[in-house]
């Protein structure tokens, strides 16, 4: 495999929108909302219509797409849940090799304190701070979603607010992130009753732009040396607030209809299912005039988005950056907005789990593919391998469990693509879920495995869901507990272990080691047993 300064792609923009359905998209199908520089994109590189997250949930979701390991792999099950200091990040398998890896922006990681100390790596020092951010040189690290009783003095953008003349103790909620009433009172945009009003800041102050802003201050700094920018949008993620004039360019009947059948709810539905319905939120996003307020200011950060992506994508051909960089861009997980009768996120409805990824390579190899729509199956832990070999940097097989999309790419014939997604929730940590129905800590977790036809989820003890993904694609009808599917479901409980039984269990030593050790003893002589 040539090396990262003898190919084509020599950087990598790896963008992600927080908390961005797929449906709300004009390039998957919204009628509305358009988003012509994410459409251009899709029509520069491929567009995978069946791409699956391994977490519903914002913190194992980036923690595999940031190690290429499932949630079950990292033991990272739920936000704020340390990822084990000897996980290792893309930046980990970049950096050896020249190629400066950083992150403009979010990505929920929890550094595994305990683990550090143990070692003795000291949290200030270069090797801490990477191990800290899996990683990542924190160029901006951002995660927002701060209460208003909380400000971290060391946030850039805390900085950046300031400068620019909103002062307050916490101008993240107070300015960027609420409204104002007739007198200025400030209306916290922790409450959707003010989604429909304005923020305090301009649009060009809000934390979409900034976060550009700095990704092309990052990409500017480096000149001619390769590299790998993470930009992590905040955005669309709640607080549901959006600067003028993104607070209102849209109109209740440009929200989807609602997703919602008498069928999802009762004493038939699902226990955990039930236990998500009864969350607070849930109920409000159940209400239509809810969604109708809320949705087209969801709509507006969207939109936003897709301006600043625009705004990115000028600054890349005019620097002369679309020829030797590849662009990834996907979401950590969507969005219910009431589908379901749910809010948030955190189960495995396609609302959720199923999200948007679009990969631009600009090698020639890619132009057979250019525009293309991919319906295979592929999930988040494709990214770090597919960035990898577009670097030109062998993927550590013993510890990836992502497949590198460059075969899809490049229009390859693939005999053998995985026939099967899998995804993994956990909600010990949702008393609202566990205590109704008396579930111990220890027996809260959920997996999903799921193919083409049919969608099925073990919760423990508890019975399974099963969805008709064929005759039933807004999953609506729960077949999990009907005696007519039960070859159905114990095949896909079959296809679970399977997939359990081949996890990379063994990341400290490579598969040409172990190959290699029989003949390694016997030439050093150790001759076990002989006569």
């Amino acid at each position: 495999m040539p090396g990262p300064h003898d190919r084509t792609v020599r950087n990598v923009l790896f963008i992600m929108a927080d908390q961005l359905r797929r449906d709300y998209l004009s390039c998957y199908g919204h009628p509305t909302l358009h988003t012509p520089h994410l459409d251009a994109l899709a029509k520069r590189g491929v567009r995978f219509d069946r791409a699956y997250v391994q977490g519903p949930v914002c913190g194992p979701s980036r923690m595999s797409y940031y190690t290429g390991r499932y949630v079950t792999s990292h033991g990272a099950i739920w936000n704020f849940v340390p990822v084990s200091v000897r996980e290792q990040g893309l930046g980990d398998y970049l950096r050896p090799h020249g190629i400066r890896t950083a992150v403009a922006g979010k990505t929920h990681m929890e550094p595994d304190v305990a683990g550090m100390a143990r070692l003795g790596i000291e949290r200030t020092s270069e090797q801490g701070v990477l191990a800290e951010q899996l990683g990542f040189e924190p160029f901006d690290r951002d995660d927002g979603v701060w209460p208003p009783g909380f400000v971290s003095e060391h946030n850039q953008y805390t900085a950046f607010l300031k400068k620019h003349g909103y002062v307050s103790d916490n101008p993240w909620h107070d300015f960027a992130n609420s409204a104002a009433s007739p007198n200025g009172e400030v209306l916290s945009g922790w409450e959707m009753r003010y989604a429909n009003l304005p923020a305090r800041v301009k649009a060009e102050h809000s934390e979409t732009p900034y976060m550009t802003d700095r990704a092309i201050d990052f990409i500017r700094e480096q000149g001619e040396s390769p590299w790998c920018l993470h930009l992590s949008y905040i955005k669309p993620h709640w607080p549901y607030v959006a600067p003028a004039p993104y607070h209102d360019m849209y109109k209740a009947e440009d929200v989807l209809p609602v997703k919602q059948h008498s069928a999802e709810r009762g004493d038939d539905a699902h226990p955990v299912m039930q236990g998500f319905q009864r969350f607070a939120g849930a109920e409000n996003f159940s209400q239509e005039a809810v969604r109708k307020h809320v949705i087209p200011v969801y709509m507006g950060l969207v939109k936003q988005l897709d301006d600043e992506i625009g705004r990115l994508m000028a600054h890349l051909e005019q620097a002369g950056r679309l020829e030797d960089t590849m662009i990834v861009f996907c979401s950590d997980h969507g969005d219910y907005l009431g589908d379901h009768y749910l809010a948030e996120k955190e189960l495995f409805h396609d609302t959720v789990a199923r999200v948007p990824l679009i990969v631009y390579d600009p090698s020639r190899e890619a132009d057979i593919t250019r525009g293309r729509v991919e319906s295979r199956l592929v999930e988040s832990i494709d990214v770090v391998p597919t960035i990898l070999t577009a670097l030109g940097v062998m993927p550590q097989e013993h510890i990836l469990e992502g497949r590198s999309l460059q075969p899809l790419l490049h229009g390859e014939a693939i005999a053998d693509w995985r026939d099967a997604v899998f995804s993994e929730m956990n909600y010990a940590f949702r008393d609202f879920v566990r205590l109704p129905i008396q579930q111990p800590i220890e027996r809260c977790h959920g997996y999903m495995v799921s193919d083409e036809r049919w969608k099925c989820v073990f919760f423990d003890d508890l019975r399974p869901q099963l969805f008709d993904l064929e005759n039933d694609p807004d999953e609506f009808h729960d077949l999990g507990a009907d005696p007519t599917y039960a070859v159905v479901r114990e095949r896909a409980r079959e296809r679970l272990f399977e997939w359990l039984r081949h996890r990379k269990i063994h990341p400290t030593v490579s598969y040409p080691r172990m190959a290699a050790w029989t003949r390694k003893e016997q030439e050093a002589g150790i001759h076990i047993c002989a006569w």
